[in-house]
């Protein structure tokens, strides 16, 4: 089914398999052990020369049948599905680098990717922040040692969009690892293959489950990069297609060993909810670009944040890359406003801190999620103590902006 288009292919994923009994979705799976007539194949699949189920950490087959579905989105060669999103961004950093190695990473991340990266730094592996709305600035910190380079499509919550196409060229070019976190466009709005990138990360519980019922995360691997020259791939997986190497140590040191595994019931939530991505998707961008622009206009709004708007800084290359802008948005409220009281007063937006929902969500962002980071980083990556950050959903869009109308002309 490849020659059809993205929703075709999402919805009949499942039946490409031939499922148990002709079912339509994968059924759940929920063993943990797999049991062999002959122990000898058991071992083979142990060893990798069969293709098998040996243990519910490593492999399900209604986690194996999300996979597929997630690497038939990205265009990826093959995925691994985890717990969450940060998960996957943990097993990906600690499968990949070692002491000694240096990563450079966008300054704009979402909390507790920043929080992790921070981390790292203590356990030997050195991480630069830099302004990733240009390749100059990742290209002045690239050293001898740099492993990869980590960026978001659209940062969150500022909405500052990287230099996918500028950084994916300079990576090839020096032949480092480019990491896109594509969570915040999903790939019904964008695929970070077409800038280069080689390895591809979604937080599964925002807009590709799309329910706020399931938590998730992915990582695919878009076979655009030569893991044959990558030298922290252990020698036990330096066998067979140097394609496969680097998911290979993923999922082994990922899943084997640190258990960062995703049950079998999530897996198949977020594959039914993954269904109707680009009819959500679609409704959310739509209803974010109108609130957005209701925002900029509006007296009690100081700065409306959204690749949308042509005031954007980055609003050129967000038309020129993504089929739409996205369903989140921020603003900063004029002085003297209170954000909690603003929030309070919304009728249809959930005060909550989640995003991707089919509900609209609404946050403080610098008294929430970026608490911790302090005041000083908060204001390095644009947050201010009166930004509120804004999770569209595919509610009506008269009712939507009737609920931020009546908001603001109380601020």
């Amino acid at each position: 089914m490849s020659s059809k288009g993205f929703t075709t292919r999402n919805l009949h994923s499942d039946r490409a398999d031939h499922p148990e009994h002709g079912v339509l979705h994968k059924p759940v799976h929920p063993s943990v052990a797999y049991g062999y007539a002959d122990a000898r194949e058991l071992a083979e699949v142990f060893q990798g020369k069969r293709k098998g189920y040996a243990y519910g950490r490593q492999a399900n087959p209604t986690v194996t049948a999300l996979q597929k579905r997630i690497s038939d989105m990205e265009d990826g060669v093959g995925s691994i599905a985890f717990a969450t999103g940060m998960a996957a961004i943990t097993a990906l950093a600690l499968t990949l680098l070692k002491a000694g190695d240096h990563m450079i990473s966008s300054a704009f991340l979402f909390g507790n990717t920043n929080s992790f990266f921070r981390t790292l730094e203590r356990l030997g592996i050195e991480v630069d922040f830099v302004d990733a709305t240009g390749a100059a600035a990742v290209e002045e910190k690239v050293r001898g040692n740099t492993r990869l380079v980590f960026v978001e499509t659209i940062a969150n919550p500022a909405t500052q969009v990287a230099d996918l196409e500028g950084i994916g060229e300079l990576c090839r070019r020096r032949g480092l690892l480019y990491v896109v976190d594509n969570t915040m466009t999903s790939p019904h709005l964008f695929l970070p293959k077409t800038a280069g990138a080689g390895l591809v990360v979604n937080s599964l519980t925002k807009y590709i489950g799309g329910h706020g019922n399931a938590l998730g995360g992915a990582l695919t691997d878009t076979g655009s990069f030569d893991w044959s020259g990558y030298p922290n791939i252990l020698d036990i997986y330096r066998k067979g297609d140097a394609g496969e190497w680097g998911l290979l140590q993923i999922r082994k040191k990922g899943l084997r060993d640190m258990g960062a595994s995703l049950a079998p019931e999530a897996a198949h939530t977020l594959a039914t909810g993954s269904e109707s991505l680009p009819l959500r998707m679609d409704q959310s961008c739509a209803n974010a670009m109108a609130l957005a622009r209701l925002c900029a206009d509006h007296p009690a709004v100081t700065r409306a944040y959204y690749p949308g708007l042509p005031e954007h800084p980055q609003h050129e290359r967000a038309r020129k890359l993504f089929r739409a802008f996205g369903a989140l948005f921020s603003i900063d409220l004029k002085a003297g406003s209170d954000c909690f009281d603003f929030l309070n007063s919304l009728e249809i937006v959930v005060s909550s801190s989640n995003l991707g929902d089919t509900r609209s969500l609404g946050i403080p962002v610098a008294h929430t999620i970026y608490y911790e980071m302090g005041p000083e980083r908060r204001k390095s990556m644009g947050v201010g103590d009166s930004m509120l950050r804004f999770s569209i959903g595919i509610e009506d869009q008269a009712d939507l902006i009737a609920d931020f109308s009546q908001a603001l002309d109380k601020c």
